[in-house]
């Protein structure tokens, strides 16, 4: 990796610009948060509930912020550190960032990070990846409106069934991202623990009384075993 790349990669003046995003992201977070804050109230739903709601959320939040770090540590060494620190703070598909770094460095014939890497690649780079946003950007912004009422149409506006739409939406929509990562043997005993772990949790631990107190970090509890499962066969693999 050239020196002179990680010089203009990392310089000062990137960390104010590419702070304005991260604080937009912020703003937004705070807006949504008072936004569903204000709904709850109207829907009847106690402050005591969106409490524990908003805690099962951020011990869900720590595996793939663990996941994001790491790669992100990846990418600093190549595309410097205030661009990795913006892209991974707004955009949780960490993989999708590397890929988008990799594709822009390949559409100029260079190695993302070889030797052969400039200055040229490095904006590509930079490019590709806020490119590769845009498209998921403008559907929301267009789509958004309008997929309550499709759903509802769907659904004919029976409940149970609006419920059950959404969740075979769910499922075949992170199916179908995880589907070319089960082949691994590492990825499908993370799956597999995490899946074992989340039933005898449901099955039996959520009857106890410690069961009900931690009901909220079911998700986090499984996804947090599953990891560890995976280094450990990932080190067993590689050992």
């Amino acid at each position: 990796m050239n020196e002179e790349i990680l010089k203009i990669a990392n310089q000062l003046i990137l960390w104010p610009l590419c702070s304005v995003v991260v604080i937009i992201s912020l703003v937004q977070a705070i807006l949504i948060s008072r936004l569903a804050n204000k709904t709850a109230v109207s829907l009847g739903i106690s402050k005591d509930t969106c409490k524990k709601a908003f805690r099962a959320g951020l011990l869900t939040a720590i595996g793939p912020a663990i996941s994001g770090f790491i790669v992100m540590v990846g990418m600093i060494s190549v595309i410097g550190a205030p661009m990795s620190w913006m892209r991974l703070s707004i955009i949780g598909a960490a993989t999708t960032k590397m890929a988008g770094a990799q594709f822009g460095a390949e559409a100029m014939g260079v190695s993302f990070g070889g030797a052969d890497y400039n200055e040229v690649a490095l904006i590509v780079s930079w490019l590709t990846m806020a490119l590769n946003r845009c498209g998921w950007l403008l559907s929301a912004t267009i789509l958004t409106s309008k997929l309550e009422i499709l759903r509802h149409k769907i659904s004919g506006g029976n409940q149970a069934g609006l419920a059950l739409l959404s969740a075979a939406s769910m499922v075949a929509v992170f199916g179908n991202l995880s589907s070319g990562y089960l082949p691994e043997i590492d990825t499908a005993a993370s799956v597999l623990s995490a899946a074992v772990v989340m039933f005898i949790i449901l099955r039996y631990v959520s009857k106890t009384k410690i069961g009900k107190r931690i009901r909220e970090y079911n998700l986090g509890i499984a996804m947090i075993s599953g990891m560890i499962v995976a280094v450990i066969v990932k080190i067993i693999i590689g050992g």
